[in-house]
């Protein structure tokens, strides 16, 4: 049963409450932010290992990596997010104060665009109404690295990152508490989307409602009356509609990849799977 989406809460006890839904099972909790470092940064950085460096990030070497830098002279490789409000902040200047040639140099490969979608937001920008910065900053303090570090590796409540930690259906199967990435934007296509205007609109989500609904129906996915009655809406008139309508893709997504539907998109290389990691259910590319 697919319910409609809600505030998840305090991100320091919301991996608990997940927990504590299914104690002994396998839970696939998708996230809409990156997992992850752009390969570029990476080598710069001299990161080898995302999961293993994640719960030591805002210590020691990495002290100031989650204060977003206000000036840009404030940039550094321990210090990549930028900037702290708007007025004449640029690109150009992450792009030059970590040392990339084009801001595709922060982009992962799943993040660049392709003939189905554009480039996701490059990771350590954090200003305007497209950017991740500040959900991967929450993302990954607030709630993935302190539980990696609260918890050890045999607690249930450790969350085990794919594709760092293993393949998806061996975690699963072994009862994990699983975080995958899941990009909403990603997940469009998957699901038979296609969006006629723009997604702040009332009437562009309840146009794409019948496809969600076409898919939930398809694959069997029951829905309670509240959820399928927020999607012929168009997930109402108010402001936050469209995260509402991001929320939904998102789940849908990630169960086109439980149910069987689609691929996962294991990533063999190591490269990948340990630092850049992958965005659930995109085809692997060249």
């Amino acid at each position: 049963m697919a319910f409609a989406p809600g505030p998840a809460g305090d991100p320091h006890t919301l991996l608990d409450r997940l927990r504590a839904l299914a104690p002994d099972g396998g839970i696939l909790f998708g996230v809409d932010f990156p997992l992850g470092f752009p390969l570029r940064y990476a080598g710069i950085a001299g990161i080898t290992d995302f999961a293993a460096l994640l719960p030591d990030l805002g210590s020691g070497r990495w002290a100031h990596f989650y204060d977003v830098a206000s000036q840009p002279c404030e940039i550094s490789v321990e210090r990549p997010f930028y900037p702290l409000r708007p007025g004449g902040a640029r690109q150009a200047h992450l792009i030059q104060a970590l040392g990339m040639t084009t801001i595709d140099d922060l982009r992962r490969r799943c993040d660049r665009a392709s003939t189905a979608r554009r480039a996701a937001a490059p990771i350590f920008w954090t200003l305007g109404a497209q950017q991740v910065g500040k959900a991967t900053i929450v993302g990954w303090r607030d709630m993935l690295g302190a539980a990696r570090r609260a918890y050890a590796r045999s607690d249930a409540r450790f969350p085990w990152l794919w594709p760092f930690d293993g393949r998806l259906n061996d975690l699963l199967a072994a009862g994990r508490l699983v975080v995958a990435e899941v990009y909403p934007g990603e997940c469009y296509h998957h699901l038979g989307i296609a969006l006629r205007g723009s997604k702040r609109a009332q009437a562009t989500r309840a146009a794409a409602g019948t496809a969600l609904l076409e898919w939930a129906d398809g694959a069997g996915v029951a829905l309670d009356p509240a959820l399928r009655c927020a999607i012929g809406d168009g997930f109402g008139a108010a402001p936050g509609g469209d995260d509402d309508f991001d929320a939904t893709v998102g789940l849908f997504g990630a169960l086109n990849v439980v149910l069987g539907r689609r691929a996962a998109g294991e990533p063999e290389d190591e490269v990948t799977r340990r630092v850049e990691g992958w965005i659930l259910g995109q085809g692997i590319r060249s």
